[in-house]
């Protein structure tokens, strides 16, 4: 990664994380969702997305299909591209983490060594690696575009647990297995494990602010 000019410096506002925790009632976090093509990422994130708002916090899907029609519609889908597409989205994730969202990103992110680049640039402590599994026929059954078939025709190149590989995570964060799992199943599992580690209640807002 290239380095900025020498004189392009960082500059911090007078707002703390504090304050912005304070504020949404909740801790900034990046749930970063990997998993196969037709794995169930942006169904979860979606419906992730609508619960929380419904509770009053704050957040937004970063879905990998709607960052190629803007910030990565110049890259392809090879491995430099790849890489290239989940950095930006790492940057753009740390810097809403920053303003006080949490951030639900839905990417196959097939590679280790690159969703490691993006727990680095987002942050440890705020990095949620969230494994979504399913078995690839059953991937590839729910596939309303035909793009498994088409991979396998040799119609499209490069495609992720066809023509190129994908390096499930070893660790994660989080595993949610939509191959057993309901998707309304699935969302809840990750709203708990967001509850638990992100999420204020209305009575934990109440005692800080009669602290205050």
């Amino acid at each position: 990664m290239q380095e900025p000019p020498h004189f392009v410096q960082r500059f911090h506002g007078n707002i703390a994380v504090q304050d912005r925790i304070r504020m949404f009632g909740q801790k900034p976090a990046t749930i970063w969702l990997t998993g196969l093509s037709g794995a169930g990422k942006s169904t979860l994130a979606f419906a992730l997305e609508e619960q929380l708002i419904g509770l009053g916090h704050a957040c937004y899907v970063l879905d990998g299909d709607n960052i190629r029609h803007g910030l990565a519609s110049d890259l392809g889908f090879e491995r430099h591209d790849r890489r290239e597409n989940i950095r930006r989205v790492a940057h753009v994730a740390q810097l809403m983490n920053d303003a006080g969202l949490i951030v639900i990103a839905a990417l196959i992110s097939p590679i280790r060594e690159d969703r490691a680049m993006a727990r680095a640039i987002i942050g440890p402590d705020r990095f949620v690696e969230t494994y979504v599994s399913a078995p690839l026929a059953t991937c590839a059954s729910r596939d309303p575009k035909g793009l498994y078939a088409k991979a396998k025709s040799g119609e499209i190149s490069s495609f992720t647990g066809v023509s190129a590989p994908y390096e499930a995570p070893t660790d994660p964060d989080l595993h949610v297995d939509t191959g057993t799992l309901s998707p309304a199943e699935s969302v809840a599992q990750i709203f708990h494990f967001l509850r638990e580690k992100c999420l204020e209640t209305s009575a934990q807002r109440s005692a800080q602010t009669a602290g205050d």
